[in-house]
């Protein structure tokens, strides 16, 4: 125990991170697996009950096995309680125990919140924390309350209860799962306002951030917030209402629901409607909404709304040959070579996935399987219905994929680099581009 325990704290932040989010997954998974989780007279595979605890932890929503059909209440409420570890981060939750145990947060814990949390300095570190809980609380009961008001009439007030909680969990979180059973995750309540404006209203939160919220709640004017906070508001604004305006164009929907998946396909992965009737453009537009995701320190995934506005500024400042800014401020070189490199490797990862599962799944049509990819990794959960007749090989890269999209594939290759002081300079020369 005590050779884990030094190996462990000689190691960097990324590769903690990452073995903390395996270590959470590898559990759930044999917790899913035993009989006081599984129903009677259903039958789960471990692979299932791995792509079911890697889907929880890495909020996404992408079932193998129905999870209210195949699963206990012990069982539901496990994948509950590892959507919202996954959702806050393995890092927070743990310095939340910590501090609820009043015990002394270590700088190595501190160092790891950051990293996870995606902030720039130390400061407040365990205040942070508790704001975090805190507002997840906050915005988990009101879901609650009012999931609870729709559910009730369905069913009866205990089984209502416990479909509300899990709901709220799952929304705020941006994971699509559900409990309704039969795999119609809430198509039955596509008409439904206020369960459709509760689950938009948690989804959207959820994806803005902690920071963000913590921003709004403070200053409540647009104008006194952080430069971050107003690219995160203004994408997330743009996106929706493109989203919706697309949707509605291609696809015979209702404006309800066009908004609705247009914000559920930021990461969430809720469906009012049957993804696999989509249009090809339809899907599309689902598609690009996935992989740019929700924003950075949130519950959701993709390559994050801030990378998605910087990319577009340096494109713009490229054709007017200026300098690349946005509300009244420049945007470092650092930031824009960031986004880039994101954006090349999700990109990458998602391109070899899809070829794999090409290889692996050829009686799929290419645009399901490239779906299938892009909302996994985008850690979103909608599905074109394909999930769950994948063979054991298509679900582990779907696994691989989820896991990758959850912890960034930059946190991924920062496990093993390992930066050595340069010992020469080279002359620069230009290449030409275009």
């Amino acid at each position: 125990m005590k050779r884990i325990i030094a190996f462990m704290k000689n190691q960097p932040p990324s590769r903690l991170i990452t073995l903390g989010f395996a270590a959470v997954i590898l559990l759930g998974a044999c917790l899913l697996s035993m009989p006081f989780s599984v129903k009677e007279g259903a039958e789960v595979k471990f692979i299932d009950a791995l792509f079911t605890s890697t889907s929880a932890v890495c909020v996404t929503g992408l079932i193998a096995i129905d999870t209210a059909d195949h699963f206990t209440p012990i069982g539901q409420g496990i994948v509950a309680a590892l959507i919202q570890i996954g959702g806050l981060g393995v890092t927070s939750v743990g310095v939340g125990v910590i501090i609820a145990a009043g015990k002394r947060v270590s700088i190595k814990s501190r160092l790891l919140v950051k990293e996870a949390l995606n902030i720039d300095n130390y400061t407040g570190i365990v205040k942070l924390v508790k704001s975090v809980l805190l507002l997840t609380l906050c915005f988990e009961s009101i879901g609650v309350v009012l999931s609870f008001l729709v559910f009730s009439q369905d069913y009866a007030p205990l089984h209502a209860l416990g479909i509300s909680v899990f709901h709220s969990i799952a929304a705020f979180n941006n994971s699509g799962f559900d409990i309704l059973g039969g795999l119609r995750n809430l198509i039955p309540y596509q008409t439904n306002i206020l369960l459709n404006l509760t689950t938009a209203f948690l989804i959207i939160f959820g994806g803005l951030g902690f920071l963000v919220i913590l921003e709004i709640l403070k200053y409540r004017k647009f104008k006194k917030l952080s430069l971050h906070s107003k690219v995160v508001i203004t994408t997330s604004a743009v996106l929706i209402v493109a989203g919706t305006i697309l949707l509605k164009m291609t696809e015979d929907i209702t404006w309800m629901g066009a908004f609705f998946q247009s914000v559920s396909a930021r990461t969430a992965g809720f469906s009012t409607y049957q993804i696999g009737s989509f249009t090809n453009a339809g899907l599309f537009v689902l598609c690009i909404l996935m992989f740019i995701g929700a924003s950075p320190g949130s519950t959701g995934g993709g390559i994050k709304t801030s990378t998605f506005f910087i990319l577009i500024q340096a494109a713009k400042s490229v054709c007017a040959q200026g300098p690349v800014h946005a509300f009244h401020r420049n945007i470092s070189a650092q930031n824009i070579s960031k986004a880039c490199m994101i954006t090349i490797l999700s990109g990458g990862v998602v391109c070899a996935a899809t070829f794999l599962m090409c290889l692996l799944e050829p009686e799929c049509t290419f645009l399901q399987l490239l779906f299938e990819v892009v909302s996994a990794f985008g850690t979103v959960g909608l599905s074109t219905g394909i999930t769950p007749g994948l063979s054991v090989a298509g679900k582990l890269v779907i696994i691989l994929v989820m896991f990758t999209g959850r912890l960034g594939a930059v946190t991924l290759l920062s496990m093993w680099a390992v930066r050595k002081e340069p010992n020469v300079r080279y002359s620069e020369e230009t290449v030409a581009i275009g």
